[in-house]
């Protein structure tokens, strides 16, 4: 069954999902951009290959520098929606 962060409120268990703008850290600093897919199983993404572990990972894309980066959901913070 693949895991969900759809429906749990960021910092109480739940995680950004595919499609969600959020925040992780990088190199001293918070990069912001765009969650796109949950990691369920062996894949190459920000040029490395890896499986993801007990906590499935999440790749997202920089809004600044389009570089692509996975995290743990642990790592990243959802961003509340505008409005």
């Amino acid at each position: 069954m693949a895991k969900s962060g759809r429906g749990k409120k960021p910092g109480r268990g739940g995680a950004p999902a595919a499609g969600d703008k959020a925040t992780w850290p990088s190199h001293g600093a918070d990069v912001r951009g765009t969650v796109n897919e949950e990691i369920t199983e062996r894949a190459e993404g920000a040029g490395r290959e890896g499986a993801p572990s007990e906590d499935d990972r999440h790749m997202a894309r920089g809004d600044k520098s389009g570089k692509k980066a996975v995290h743990k959901p642990s790592a990243m913070k959802h961003l509340k929606k505008k409005g």
